[in-house]
């Protein structure tokens, strides 16, 4: 248990415990679906608590991690647009806060690319070995991430109108 946890009343110990284990869950969630497992918490961690933004040791602190740990997760988070990283002029501390709005459209939205990606490859394969081999597999293959990928973007285009119906 940390100082700063020794010195908080036990309802406040207690509430942390169990902010800990929601942050937990989703985030095996989140893992189970690709996003590697430090990114992960520390964005069940930012969705959970819902500040406007945090800075690296609040998020170290909140995980109970390292700050070389939240280092790498926040380059991910980042990197997928799943986070974006601010400063304050005049500070060298960053901040971190959740993308507005629709953080789970744009971690869908993230893996179109990938889906591309993949399509591509598999494509690309197929045609190289033809007939022979698993070519036949591969081409199959291909047509089911395209089917896949076409179906995301689609499933995304319907899930902007929903949510401007909801709002």
């Amino acid at each position: 248990m940390s100082d700063a946890e020794q010195m908080m009343p036990s309802r406040w110990q207690d509430e942390s415990e169990a902010l800990l284990r929601v942050v937990e869950r989703i985030a095996l969630i989140l893992n189970e679906a690709g996003i590697p497992r430090m990114p992960a918490r520390v964005l069940a961690y930012m969705l959970a608590v819902d500040a406007d933004r945090y800075s690296a040791a609040a998020l170290a602190d909140g995980v109970r991690v390292s700050p070389a740990a939240i280092s790498g997760a926040v380059r991910y988070l980042t990197a997928t647009r799943m986070v974006v990283k601010e400063r304050e002029p005049g500070r060298r501390a960053e901040f971190y806060r959740v993308c507005e709005g629709d953080v789970c459209g744009v971690t869908v939205a993230a893996w179109i690319p990938v889906l591309k990606q993949w399509e591509s490859v598999v494509e690309s394969a197929a045609v190289e070995l033809g007939a022979r081999g698993g070519g036949h597999r591969l081409a199959e293959a291909t047509e089911f991430i395209a089917f896949l990928r076409g179906e995301t973007e689609g499933m995304l285009g319907r899930w902007v109108e929903c949510r401007r119906d909801l709002g």
